[in-house]
């Protein structure tokens, strides 16, 4: 049986933090990158060597701004890069010059280690070992540097000895000594997994800052289907077998409840990139219901040396999406309830196709669902709230204006729902926040409409034809007329949802009423 450790994959809550530290710091190469195959609104990310060898490969779910987890029983808590020996006192400069933190230099299984911390707190071992060295990438870590491959990693389980022997039955590892806690285990080509005895540890906690998996080699489709069967044939533990297109892989949980895969070496990257391109599209995978408008949600990021966002702390999170051939406008966009940052931006790429996208997060929640104030009751709006959170809005308006260097000859605000509701009601309490308006669905959360002057202000209201809701959209359209707002009204078919006359509306306003041609 071929043995080894094909793959890592962890969780990120930054992108760009994330693949300066893989990319920039440590010099791997972007292989690959992909909408989720769990879940096609979360980026995945692949690093390795040049020519992304099983034995290289770290990849990352992203969860973008989501919350940090806790390394614990049951997960894989370390990951162990190859460095030449005699490397160590190189990494550790590099470190401090990159300002990484590091946490100190040891000796594990007669080998001398640098621990140091990802961006997201995962601990990242550099350890001098004489193993087979894969290409790496030209970069600025000089060849006699250079990350050679996976080492190993760490598991925590609170039954060791019985991880350690499915791992050598099902998985081709053998025992090699153990130091202190620490139960090695080897594989037929030298990399390892460190068995942690984690007796009476909390379990982990999945999160930004952990691992998801590891993932063991197999020499084809047909070496995991023949571990799967026998999995199964001893009821050992639920097994999954999948697909990803780039590897067969087969899903099981060890005794100690670490989450492994076994993965096929082939068909491999470059199924779909040439070897001189990988990792320079971003694919997804081939059930995808609308695959392009997905691409829009994912987060985007650059390379070291290439452009990107910098992200400011203004008052709500938030997401730019920024087009291939951007014409300098911007929408910024105000999810409905339950909503978030990414999910006006597939209907807004459609109807502003060489827009810059700008989507903002609501930051009330109740009983667990976001929302962009409160509410006491059925169409019974917290008018205190409703005040403050258009003061948020305003202000941040004013921040991202100065930030961002966003023109508000360009700038067009897009809202739906319950994110409109707090637009229109903003616009009446603070004239010349925006002007140029999209409501889409809103209705008026104003107990009374304040006197202001909106003469010069643009407004598109997008009203559903039998939507219980309508009238008070019409009320709203009628406030900001009434204030001396341009507004225009469309009706469309169908209640409170979106649909697709939408975007088109959105579009022939744009183009005739706002900002010209987009």
């Amino acid at each position: 049986m071929t043995s080894g450790i094909h793959h890592v994959t962890l969780i990120t809550t930054d992108v760009q933090a994330n693949v300066d530290f893989y990319v920039g710091f440590l010099g791997l190469r972007l292989v690959k990158q992909t909408g989720g195959y769990e879940d096609a609104r979360q980026l995945h990310l692949f690093y390795g060597d040049f020519a992304a060898s099983p034995g290289s490969l770290l990849t990352f779910l992203v969860w973008q701004g989501g919350s940090a987890g806790q390394a614990g029983a049951g997960q894989v808590s370390e990951i162990a890069l190859a460095i030449p020996q005699g490397s160590i006192g190189y990494w550790l400069e590099r470190a401090l010059t990159h300002q990484v933190k590091v946490e100190g230099t040891g000796q594990e299984f007669g080998e001398t280690a640098l621990r140091l911390r990802d961006p997201d707190g995962f601990l990242i071992k550099l350890v001098s070992a004489d193993v087979p060295a894969l290409e790496m990438p030209d970069g600025d870590v000089p060849l006699e540097h250079r990350v050679r491959r996976i080492r190993g990693v760490t598991l925590l389980s609170d039954v060791q000895e019985e991880s350690a022997d499915y791992l050598s039955r099902y998985f081709g590892f053998a025992k090699a000594g153990s130091e202190g806690p620490i139960q090695r285990m080897v594989s037929d080509i030298g990399d390892v997994i460190d068995i942690r005895d984690a007796a009476g540890f909390w379990p982990g906690a999945p999160g930004a800052g952990t691992a998801d998996h590891v993932a063991v080699r197999a020499v084809d489709a047909a070496q995991v289907e023949a571990v799967e069967a026998e999995l199964r044939k001893r009821n050992s533990s639920l097994t999954t077998l999948h697909d990803r297109n780039y590897f067969t892989s087969l899903y099981v949980r060890e005794p100690g409840n670490v989450l492994i895969e076994m993965a096929s070496d082939g068909p491999g990257f470059t199924l779909d990139e040439t070897l001189e391109t990988l990792g320079q599209t971003l694919f997804m995978p081939p059930d995808t219901p609308d695959p392009e408008a997905m691409k829009v949600m994912l987060p985007q990021f650059g390379l070291p040396g290439q452009e990107r966002v910098a992200y400011r702390d203004l008052i709500y999170k938030h997401r730019f999406f920024t087009p291939e051939q951007p014409n300098g406008s911007t929408l910024v966009l105000l999810h409905g309830t339950g909503g978030d940052e990414t999910d006006l931006m597939p209907l807004a790429h459609k109807a502003a196709p060489k827009a810059t996208l700008l989507g903002l997060r609501g930051r009330s929640t109740e009983d667990g669902t976001r929302r962009w104030f409160r509410a006491l009751g059925p169409a019974i709006f917290d008018q205190e709230d409703v005040r403050f959170e258009s003061g948020a809005l305003d202000a941040f308006f004013e921040e991202a204006r100065g930030a961002y260097r966003l023109d508000p000859e360009r700038l067009v605000a897009l809202g739906y729902s319950n994110g409109a509701n707090l637009l229109g009601a903003a616009m009446l309490l603070h004239p010349g926040m925006v002007r140029r308006a999209i409501l889409l669905r809103p209705v008026m959360v104003l107990d009374a409409v304040p006197e202001t002057d909106l003469t010069g202000t643009q407004v598109l209201v997008v009203l559903g034809e039998n939507d219980a809701f309508r009238q008070a959209g019409e009320r709203l359209a009628d406030a900001l007329a009434q204030s001396g707002a341009e507004v225009s009204i469309r009706i469309l078919g169908g209640r409170h949802e979106l649909g697709p006359e939408d975007a088109p509306a959105i579009t022939n306003w744009l183009n005739h009423a706002a900002l010209g041609p987009t």
